[in-house]
């Protein structure tokens, strides 16, 4: 559970750096997004959701 917690932090240690460093790219690339497909979206997603599965899984071992 406290790897839960860890990842959990560090995901909006993350989240949070890329809107501070990069406020009017992120204000610019969140007016495009309803330009983008729905379908594209959630490959998108599916896609970020396995490679961060195999990315733990190849850590943990």
């Amino acid at each position: 559970m406290d790897d839960l917690w860890a990842a959990l932090g560090l995901l909006l240690v993350l989240e949070g750096a890329i809107y501070a460093l990069f406020p009017r790219r992120m204000i610019e690339m969140m007016r495009q997004l309803p330009a983008i497909p729905p379908r594209t979206i959630r490959m998108a997603g599916l896609s970020a959701i396995a490679l961060g599965w195999l990315l733990v899984k190849f850590i943990r071992g």
